[in-house]
């Protein structure tokens, strides 16, 4: 079960649009769809996150909590609207493109991927615009 969970103002909207599509993000990997909680915050609370849990006196867009065993993935994301709309404004792309990619980021971790090298950055890049690309609103 995806759940969503504010702890500043922003609200996705479409709560069932983006669950569907980090299902099908899950399903696209071949594993299975536990209890996952995405949580958006401001600066702040995902900096005291940050410093407390990892001891990085820094700010980041995304902190993902694993606790997934094996296939079956579980787990907290805590994602910073403020940097999200900071780094859409730097990229030069919309709040969504960049709260989607951010959002399916989170997801690969927990599917294995990794950012530590040049290397598993390429293909975590390369992954999340696939799975952006699996974002789209059905229409009539």
């Amino acid at each position: 079960m995806i759940s969503f969970n504010y702890e500043t103002d922003f609200e996705l909207g479409d709560e069932t649009l983006f669950s569907n599509w980090i299902t099908n993000i899950i399903t696209s990997e071949n594993k299975l769809e536990g209890e996952i909680n995405y949580i958006f915050c401001d600066d702040d609370y995902l900096h005291k996150i940050n410093f407390q849990y990892l001891n990085h006196d820094t700010l980041t867009d995304i902190i993902s909590f694993d606790y997934s065993e094996g296939n079956f993935l579980q787990g907290d994301i805590f994602i910073s609207i403020e940097r999200v709309k900071d780094n859409a404004t730097d990229f030069n792309i919309s709040l969504l493109e960049e709260l989607k990619r951010v959002m399916a980021h989170g997801i690969l971790h927990y599917c294995g991927y990794k950012d530590k090298s040049l290397e598993e950055e390429k293909v975590m890049r390369q992954k999340e615009e696939e799975k952006m690309k699996m974002f789209h609103v059905e229409q009539p």
